[in-house]
């Protein structure tokens, strides 16, 4: 098997899902964030709330445009690049993808019309449901989704017959424990980076001096929105770590760049990586502190990648198991930090927002609006740990990633379809990103002043 085709096919797809969760992130609470907006407008009959609701649902239309096209490109790699992998877990995976399309997705494609073009055609009541019914659909579409993406990493309820696996419990894939996790720290995450999106826009509006009352009660909303789900993310990020420490053992430990099993395992706070050698140069460690986090306990035992390496040596053959250590080490860190940067950015604008001095901040603002684009890296940085953690396997402990692409694919083919998809996602991108700051600069159309 041609190394390079591997490394295209895996590129081609890493790239189309960043670019297509990137949108995804920002449709799952912004939709509702706009839904929420138009309930205020609904029960409270005021005209802010309106202009709320059809301003950031414009920038929630574009993106929504751009996060769907991306996404059916997306699909389509299984065949195209992933053919074996498709034949190989299709009897399996078809099941929930299927349901999220005639699910899901029919009832966004339906509801969301009638929200764009109903405003004035059909009762509040509809109007409002509609947009309520777009929004619980994305956030339901993302649970068959990532139940999908779950199973790849820890499969469930499957038989193998004939060498191909067939589903055996669709309970099985729903109730993954994996996907418990999963869903509510990629679904938090989303929600606070659609919080300080809003809460971004109504910075610079505030620092601009533009449709104040509208950006006030904008960046209130999505300040309560990224605070809330900033504290959930994390919380449910170290839950999910826990979890992973006995599913995926050998993750965790290339995210600690932990090479030999320990008690009281240290947490690394910086290191000097030499994966060829497979030890730490250098390190500054905190004593106990990763089996504190990892087990809730300062003596317990921690799997180093080495040990892991054994144990899937012995179990699957002759093979390098252990995944790139330094990417998933510093983009570990990276994530973790931004966290902790978004809580510590919306518990101050909480601070000084309920003493009525957030707009005397200019500061806070500026911090606000420069955290934003570092949130949408940090989705980056999650899953590269998620998917680069995972390698070499491409279903875990099924089936290896180099054993799934097409091998009737040419690698000239490979390196055309990563331009020329890789070109058209950036004019997309630009257009998406043209007309979400046209929108911006204009402001509302009725600014509620």
């Amino acid at each position: 098997m041609d190394n390079t085709a591997v490394i295209l096919a895996r590129l081609q797809f890493g790239i189309t899902l960043t670019y297509h969760f990137w949108f995804v992130a920002l449709t799952l609470g912004l939709s509702v964030l706009v839904a929420v907006m138009e309930t205020l407008y609904v029960f409270k009959n005021k005209a802010v709330y309106r202009e709320m609701a059809k301003f950031w649902g414009s920038l929630f239309l574009v993106n929504y445009v751009v996060g769907v096209v991306s996404g059916i490109v997306q699909e389509f790699q299984f065949g195209m690049n992933w053919s074996e992998y498709s034949r190989f877990v299709g009897g399996v995976l078809g099941v929930p993808l299927a349901f999220e399309a005639l699910t899901a997705f029919c009832v966004e494609a339906t509801f969301i019309g009638i929200w764009v073009y109903g405003r004035n055609v059909v009762p509040r009541s509809i109007h409002l449901l509609s947009i309520w019914l777009v929004a619980l659909a994305s956030n339901y579409s993302a649970y068959w989704i990532l139940a999908a993406n779950a199973f790849m990493q820890q499969p469930v309820g499957y038989r193998l017959e004939e060498g191909y696996l067939a589903l055996v419990q669709i309970k099985s894939i729903l109730l993954n424990p994996y996907l418990f996790y999963q869903y509510i720290h990629t679904v938090m995450a989303s929600f606070a980076s659609s919080g300080l999106f809003v809460m971004a826009v109504s910075a610079f509006y505030l620092l601009s001096q533009q449709h104040h009352k509208l950006a006030v009660k904008s960046f209130k909303l999505g300040l309560i929105c990224a605070w809330m789900a900033g504290i959930l993310t994390f919380a449910s990020g170290h839950l999910y770590t826990q979890y992973l420490v006995k599913a995926q053992p050998m993750k965790v430990a290339a995210m600690e760049a932990l090479w030999e099993s320990a008690e009281s395992a240290p947490f690394i706070v910086v290191a000097l990586i030499d994966e060829e050698q497979q030890r730490n140069k250098a390190e500054i460690s905190l004593t106990g502190m990763l089996s504190v986090l990892a087990a809730n306990h300062s003596q317990a035992r921690i799997a180093g990648m080495k040990e892991v390496q054994e144990q899937f040596a012995a179990l699957h053959g002759a093979g390098n198991y252990i995944p790139p250590v330094l990417l998933l080490f510093w983009s570990f860190r990276f994530k973790v930090a931004v966290g902790l940067l978004i809580i510590l950015v919306t518990s101050l604008s909480l601070w000084y927002f309920k003493k009525h001095q957030l707009q005397v901040q200019r500061l806070l603002l500026y911090g606000v609006i420069w955290t934003l684009p570092l949130v949408y890296l940090s989705h980056l940085a999650g899953w590269l740990i998620s998917e680069v953690g995972r390698q070499p396997w491409l279903v875990y402990g099924l089936q290896l990633t180099e054993q799934g692409i097409s091998r009737n694919v040419p690698v000239s083919h490979l390196w055309i379809t990563l331009i020329s998809f890789n070109g058209i996602y950036a004019i997309m991108a630009g257009a998406a990103i043209f007309f979400m700051r046209r929108r911006i600069l204009i402001g509302p159309e009725q600014p509620g002043d």
